[in-house]
């Protein structure tokens, strides 16, 4: 029995002999997606823990990637609550869903700092104050040789297979970095663009690429993101084309990075399983960007699983996540742990 579960089965305990204290907040079965990454699985921990001790809930973690468990939601209404969903994947599916009546996006932006775009390290941006987007820096790629060529500038991308690859081929040929002296280099692997990453910042070495926040990644080494002067060109230009491959892609047009959009999504009948107040929580739960990469750090440093990690974020950060419940529910968790 996980520590959750027999919490939970305590709370139930005492609340049955309690002649009935939980019947005016009675809350039933839910399921919560565990998405596949470390964020995911920490949110969906946090939740599970705070829903059981808090309010009473009896839940059950259902592990998988975006599209599997999304698909599950909106074709048999389970798990009822995904709490960090990646919205561009499923767009038009979950757009369908909440026109039809099958989940309501109950929060957006559940993490603070959310994105995916182009960095440099910390030691750069201090160094080079006057270089802050991304148009300014493509000017000098003198300033990040490459090793196998020192008269080009080393962009780092995404390893050939990831979804993010084309997108960062696609946006190299827009702003003709090539034509400036840029080279686009392929890591190789999560862990060739992670040593890449590390190596840089920790020997204080010029380092520009491609990365997403919030990750351990990002959290460890402090990368800072870089802003696009170009305006959004659209979704033609994003979807029909940068996302795609080069053949797909014959025109990209110059464009800041497209925004990501994360929610939290629940099944439409969460309302008759869990009283409002659970609701309201799920509404009001927003983690700040710098505790989610400090917490996923932690993960990293310690092979710590959600479970692990949401234990240590409800007892080392207190002055975040009272904030989302009453008193007295914070009272009821602080008591469980």
């Amino acid at each position: 029995m996980t520590k959750t579960k027999f919490f939970a089965a305590s709370v139930l305990a005492l609340g049955t002999m309690a002649g009935g204290a939980f019947a005016a907040e009675d809350c039933g079965d839910l399921k919560v997606a565990e998405f596949n990454w470390a964020s995911g699985e920490l949110m969906a921990n946090v939740d599970a823990i705070i829903l059981e001790e808090g309010f009473g809930c009896d839940v059950e973690l259902v592990n998988g990637g975006t599209n599997t468990l999304f698909a599950s939601m909106n074709e048999k209404g389970e798990p009822q609550i995904a709490p960090e969903l990646w919205t561009n994947a499923v767009r038009e599916p979950l757009a369908k869903a909440v026109e039809d009546g099958r989940m309501i996006k109950l929060l957006d932006g559940p993490i603070t700092g959310l994105g995916e775009g182009w960095w440099v390290t910390p030691s750069f941006a201090a160094e080079h104050p006057e270089l802050d987007t991304v148009e300014k820096l493509i000017e000098h790629p003198e300033l990040f040789p490459y090793s196998e060529d020192k008269s080009k500038g080393a962009f780092m991308g995404c390893p050939a297979g990831w979804g993010c690859q084309p997108a960062n081929a696609n946006m190299f040929r827009a702003f003709d970095m090539e034509e400036k002296g840029w080279v686009l280099v392929d890591p190789g692997s999560a862990a060739g663009l992670e040593g890449s990453i590390a190596k840089g910042a920790e020997r204080e070495q010029p380092w520009f690429g491609y990365y997403w926040n919030p990750t351990a990644v990002i959290g460890k080494y402090k990368l800072v993101p870089l802003a696009f002067e170009t305006e959004w060109a659209g979704s033609e230009n994003w979807d029909g084309c940068i996302v795609k491959s080069e053949s797909e892609c014959m025109d990209p047009k110059p464009s800041s990075w497209t925004k990501s959009e994360v929610s939290t999504v629940v099944t439409a009948d969460v309302s008759d399983i869990a009283p409002e107040s659970v609701l309201t929580y799920l509404k009001s739960r927003v983690f700040p960007g710098e505790v989610m990469n400090e917490m996923l750090v932690y993960m990293t440093d310690n092979q710590a699983i959600g479970e692990d990690a949401a234990y240590e974020f409800l007892a080392k950060h207190e002055e975040v996540w009272t904030q989302w419940v009453t008193p007295e529910v914070a009272e009821k968790v602080k008591d469980a742990l």
